[in-house]
């Protein structure tokens, strides 16, 4: 499936359609990788999400601090929404000294996880796969995978 946005509240817009379907239905966490070139609008994607759950503090990127974890209000699906950026880690098995392993194993979590192919093969099989692209006129495409 492919979405198109203009704007960043499309965007956002967009991320909580996704996540609103989201049903935990897994033994283990959700995990939602998302993948798309510097700006291409993971974090914002992330911050429609974590909007449409009624998270209302401010949501920024957590490249410098690799994690961070929202407690959901009462009512979600999901307990816990956990932002993990990649793009600084600098081999892959370095992601299992960052994140402890019970993030990954916990089924109330939902984790989106920015620069996936930066762990390759560190990472659990995720759940659904994003990939989201600035095209020349700006607008962004969203492709939806699993």
């Amino acid at each position: 499936m492919e979405a198109f946005t203009n704007t960043e509240e499309e965007m956002m817009q967009e991320a909580a359609r996704f996540f609103q379907e989201r049903r935990s239905v897994r033994e283990s966490a959700t995990l939602v990788a998302l993948s798309g070139a510097l700006g291409a609008g993971k974090t914002t994607y992330v911050r429609g999400a974590l909007r449409s759950a009624g998270v209302t503090s401010s949501v920024t990127s957590p490249t410098f601090v690799f994690m961070k974890e929202y407690t959901l209000p009462h009512g979600n699906i999901f307990k816990n929404l956990i932002h993990i950026d990649a793009y600084r880690i600098e081999k892959p098995d370095m992601l299992h000294t960052i994140v402890p392993e019970d993030v990954f194993t916990n089924k109330q979590n939902i984790i989106f996880f920015e620069w996936p192919e930066q762990v390759k093969g560190s990472l659990p099989q995720p759940a659904h796969t994003i990939a989201i692209e600035t095209l020349p006129d700006l607008r962004r495409k969203i492709t939806y995978g699993n």
